[in-house]
């Protein structure tokens, strides 16, 4: 698969705001790599302007752990450290300063926190990444998805899509194309189910299976970077479908180049991403 033309930089006089700018709602105060790792893969991915929404009590910490070319966003939190309901009353305020937002990774199941990612997925007007804990807080009201307008994009691994349909993970394994396929068009969403031969489905019933990547991307974070490079195709105008199928596309050739260069055993997310520059060469 080539670059696609979106991805190249051939307008001299574009400025960062041209390609995109991001939030990327995550972390918790044990889960702070989350935020590092899906903001830090969205800036290798082309993303003109990142900024990590975290809990405010760990702030502080996350600039420290982050990458220098993220900015930072406190909001509310719960007494667990987590993301508060009134957390959407702040980002209510500040959402239309970006172009695509994601939520999800690392927030954690602190019952508020459910609450402020649910309000978010029905009420925010931006395109949507939604992934990890924010899928959790889908499981059982997946109905919401059909209260928004604007474009949503799940990516479940086998587990959480089992959460989602209320079916085994056997029976959504053993038929992955149909199962992404109609979950996408009940719900009117982009569906990215993630494992061995990634499926991407459209609600329009368009599918692409993706054949790049190794097991040596089973290691934590992997889906965070996913989750980032997504939402940066997002941001530069991709449409959710392409952003989706490019995401997996480059992110598993990451993969691939990291376990040619170092192995399998022993890959981390921090390898996948260092090597993201060289995917998109």
């Amino acid at each position: 698969m080539s670059l696609p033309a979106l991805l190249s930089r051939r307008n001299p006089r574009a400025s960062k705001k041209d390609f995109g700018r991001l939030l990327i709602i995550a972390g918790s105060p044990s889960m702070l790599g989350a935020a590092a790792l899906s903001s830090l893969a969205a800036m290798r991915s082309g993303a003109g302007l990142v900024t990590a929404a975290v809990p405010q009590g760990s702030n502080l910490t996350l600039q420290k752990k982050i990458a220098h070319v993220v900015m930072t966003q406190p909001l509310c939190q719960t007494r667990a450290g987590t993301f508060s309901l009134k957390a959407y009353d702040q980002l209510k305020k500040i959402w239309d300063r970006f172009d695509v937002i994601a939520i999800g990774p690392g927030i954690g199941r602190v019952t508020a926190t459910m609450q402020f990612a649910r309000r978010v997925i029905v009420h925010c007007p931006k395109p949507l990444v939604i992934d990890a804990d924010a899928l959790y807080a889908l499981a059982g009201h997946t109905d919401i998805l059909l209260k928004t307008k604007a474009a949503r994009v799940l990516t479940p691994h086998a587990g959480e899509m089992s959460r989602l349909t209320g079916q085994s993970v056997d029976e959504n394994q053993a038929a992955r194309l149909k199962t992404a396929r109609d979950f996408a068009g009940e719900h009117h969403c982009v569906l990215l189910l993630k494992g061995h031969r990634t499926v991407v489905a459209s609600p329009q019933g368009k599918t692409y299976i993706n054949r790049t990547g190794n097991v040596g991307m089973a290691t934590a974070g992997s889906g965070d970077v996913l989750t980032g490079m997504i939402t940066a195709f997002l941001g530069q105008g991709m449409s959710p479908f392409d952003a989706a199928k490019n995401g997996a596309y480059y992110h598993g050739k990451a993969g691939d180049l990291a376990a040619r260069g170092q192995g399998k055993i022993g890959m981390t997310a921090l390898d996948i991403i260092d090597h993201l520059k060289e995917s998109y060469a």
